[in-house]
């Protein structure tokens, strides 16, 4: 009875410890450390901004990505003056992208939402408090 006792202590203590291994093993999609000298730029897309439609985000003239509904754009961008643009694809109705540029100061958080204007012919990016 105390050998067997003695391997269900040791076989618990083995499973808590493989536990606590994997808890502390970084997983895809955990928080980094951002970058040095950066600021943090959220862009999130309005409820009504369309199921069958994608929020194409780019940021100085390159595409960082394309979000469906209820995904959205997180990213860290260097300190500085950066100019972002969204647009909604596809652009059946000839929709104006919207457009801001945004001087980035290290440590900070920058939030925006992606909203339609003029009765959905236009796209604007409105600054979040």
């Amino acid at each position: 009875m105390k050998k067997s006792s003695s391997i269900i202590y040791i076989l618990s203590l083995t499973c808590a410890g493989v536990i606590l291994v994997g808890c502390g093993t970084t997983q895809p999609g955990a928080a980094t450390a951002p970058p040095p000298n950066s600021g943090q730029v959220l862009i999130y897309r309005v409820a009504n901004f369309g199921t069958s439609l994608s929020l194409v985000v780019s940021v100085d003239g390159q595409d960082v990505g394309s979000f469906t509904e209820g995904r959205n754009y997180s990213g860290y961008l260097p300190a500085g003056q950066h100019v972002l643009v969204a647009r909604a694809d596809p652009n059946q109705g000839g929709t104006r992208p919207a457009r801001t540029t945004l001087t980035v100061q290290a440590g900070r958080t920058y939030s925006y939402t992606a909203a339609w204007s003029q009765g959905g012919a236009n796209l604007k990016l409105v600054r979040n408090p």
